[in-house]
């Protein structure tokens, strides 16, 4: 008895770990219960050579529960072409399990490593009987360096190919295009065209004329509901009922992307190009197949809700989404787009249903929103930050008119993206304050004030509002505005001058010796925040030579690859800035998403005593090159002479 308890005892720290990493915590207790029975605990100690590249059987999959790994390729010289750690909460030994071959990559102790050791034949087991469990690791296989370092090593000899993935962010549009493709002619007739999709069993039919040119598309939905809307009958020629301009996306496009287009245009088909021509067409249920806990339903229900109050419930469930997508291994940018794709569609649909209610406006406009929202890096602790701009009216008694209608529509605007946990600004930075719901001249003479005022305190005040970008209604006003900023006042020096100053206040929280700097007192002791303390240095830099160099591009990375591109920092310096603005985002959301699951209300708040050593020293490394940052924002704008 007394050895039962003390395996129980001992036990307990496998299924603690177990229910709290991926795929295993959504397996079922059963299963659990099974895998105890199985597995085993061994400790490597530092220095360890766990696996040998192309030599070790791999007979188990190894979890890491403390401590971390390095895993890296050599080259016939016996030169390291490719190195990466991974640390608590990883796992290795998957790959050549599934492809049954020997180790494909050398996997060494970095440290005292403690591992969870699965058996090769239950590994297998649980890959065949769980297809969502198998997913996970087949979207998930090295995909930041596998192939790239495989390449390398082809060039060489010859060496077993990397596992092919259907994963969302790797996989091209070319590559899921389903059969050949099938065309049309502009004046074939509804009824015929309609046979010819049943007969191939396909859901669009590309419609060309007798040059071979693409003139429009026609889908199973256009045939259900606009030949009735038109009151038309099936003789009538299908150039009456198409879609155009067609709408397309490169052959190379990665399948998230086609997704992230599709939802923003609000369509199901989707033509593939390739050098001018049209190979296939893809749509969002071939999209869906790759990913369970797809986006797209999400957003079905989104634009279906005809009530504004039926919205409340639905932001909650993009946390659901995102999970899967961490789950998956996608980039922190990816994911903070697409929660800003969907958060979009919800504006999108509080508004239209809104203007429903209230009546058409009195004169165009545009709903702008800024700050995170602006730069599309929304998490979820995230509070309004928008803004109304709107079309000159034509008189005073106009003018009178807008003025009335779009405060009371923001004000309710915002009442409802409150109710749908959407927060307050505290600096009261929304449409619902009429300092921020303007005419475009308004808008203009506000900017240029910010710009050609020489008040410090101004310039840093009005920061987050260069941010901006249209999000609802007539888009070309803010996008009018933005051409406005960049060909005046954009490179005024006591602007730039102003801002660049500003982006040198803030203290990266790392001590001279290295050591992580935490909060002394109050609510978030021992913690530091990662939002203010470790990403806005590199949000300002960004912004910063952006403006000064007329970059209309408000997203962090987008900007800091126009500034690469156009050769305004280095390749190498552009890399490790990505690099860790990523890292700092995912530590971000997964802590956020922690947060939530436990049930607390999500911030930016980290602990460093709960990050392993690897996540600590990637995050040092983050935050020593706020110091490079401000360097070269100190040379470049020359603030060491004043």
């Amino acid at each position: 008895m007394k050895n039962n308890n003390i395996q129980e005892k001992n036990l307990k720290v496998e299924v603690d770990f177990l229910k709290n990493i991926p795929p295993f915590n959504d397996l079922s207790g059963q299963d659990i219960n099974r895998l105890l029975q199985n597995l085993r605990v061994k400790l490597y100690p530092k220095g360890t050579l766990i696996f040998s590249q192309d030599r070790t059987d791999i007979d188990d999959l190894h979890l890491i529960v403390s401590g971390g790994v390095k895993l890296y390729l050599k080259d016939e010289e016996n030169i390291i072409i490719l190195k990466e750690y991974r640390s608590a909460g990883d796992y290795f030994g998957a790959l050549g399990i599934i492809m049954e071959t020997k180790a494909n990559l050398n996997v060494e102790a970095v440290e005292n490593t403690n591992c969870i050791l699965i058996p090769k034949s239950y590994f297998q087991e649980l890959i065949n009987t769980h297809t969502w469990f198998a997913a996970f690791y087949l979207k998930s296989f090295c995909e930041k360096y596998i192939h790239a370092a495989y390449s390398e090593l082809r060039k060489k000899k010859d060496v077993p190919k990397a596992e092919s993935s259907l994963c969302l962010f790797s996989q091209d549009v070319a590559g899921i295009i389903k059969g050949k493709l099938h065309t049309c002619l502009p004046d074939d007739t509804v009824r015929s065209v309609s046979q010819k999709m049943s007969k191939h069993r396909i859901g669009s039919l590309l419609i060309k004329d007798s040059d071979g040119n693409v003139r429009g598309i026609i889908t199973d939905k256009d045939l259900r509901t606009k030949l009735l809307a038109k009151g038309l009958n099936s003789d009538e020629p299908v150039k009456s009922i198409m879609e155009f301009p067609v709408k397309t996306i490169s052959s190379q496009s990665v399948c998230f992307d086609a997704l992230i287009y599709m939802l923003k245009n609000r369509i199901h088909h989707l033509a593939v190009e390739r050098q001018g021509d049209i190979i296939g067409v893809v749509t969002a249920h071939d999209i869906l197949l790759l990913q369970g806990n797809s986006p797209i339903v999400l957003f079905r229900e989104i634009t279906d809700q005809r009530k504004i109050n039926n919205l409340y419930a639905l932001p909650k469930k993009i946390q659901g989404v995102v999970r899967t997508f961490i789950r998956d291994g996608a980039k922190a940018n990816n994911i903070t787009r697409m929660i800003t794709v969907l958060n979009d569609q919800i504006l999108d649909r509080i508004l239209t249903l809104l203007i429903e209610e209230m009546g058409s406006p009195p004169v165009p406009f545009c709903w702008m929103v800024m700050g995170s929202e602006g730069r599309k890096e929304q998490t979820f602790s995230t509070d309004q930050d928008n803004a109304i701009i709107f079309e000159d009216p034509d008189s005073e008694n106009q003018e009178d008119k807008a003025r009335e209608y779009f405060l009371k529509f923001a004000k309710k605007a915002v009442g409802h993206l409150a109710a749908c946990g959407y927060t307050l600004c505290k600096g009261d930075i929304m449409a619902s304050n009429p300092k921020w719901n303007l005419p475009f001249s308004g808008w203009k003479s506000l900017f240029d004030h910010w710009v050609f005022s020489p008040d410090p305190k101004q310039v840093l005040h009005s920061t987050i509002f260069f941010d901006f970008r249209p999000a609802f209604g007539k888009i070309e006003l803010a996008h009018k505005l933005r051409k406005h900023l960049t060909k005046k006042g954009l490179h005024e020096k006591i602007f730039i001058h102003h801002l660049a100053r500003d982006c040198m206040t803030a203290k990266p929280p790392i001590s001279m010796f290295k050591k992580l700097i935490t909060e002394k007192t109050g609510k978030h002791k021992g913690h530091i925040d990662l939002k203010t303390k470790g990403m806005v240095p590199f949000v300002d830099l960004a912004r910063l030579v952006s403006l000064d160099h007329g970059i209309a591009a408000t997203n962090t990375l987008e900007r800091i690859e126009s500034l690469k591109e156009q050769n305004i920092i280095s390749d190498d310096f552009a890399a490790r800035i990505r690099e860790s603005y990523e890292f700092q985002m995912r530590l971000r959301l997964v802590n956020q998403l922690n947060m939530i699951k436990h049930g607390q209300e999500p911030d930016n708040y980290i602990n460093p005593s709960e990050l392993t050593d690897i996540e600590r020293h990637t995050l040092k490394k983050a935050f020593l090159l706020i110091g490079e940052i401000q360097s070269y924002i100190e040379n470049s704008y020359h603030l060491n002479l004043g």
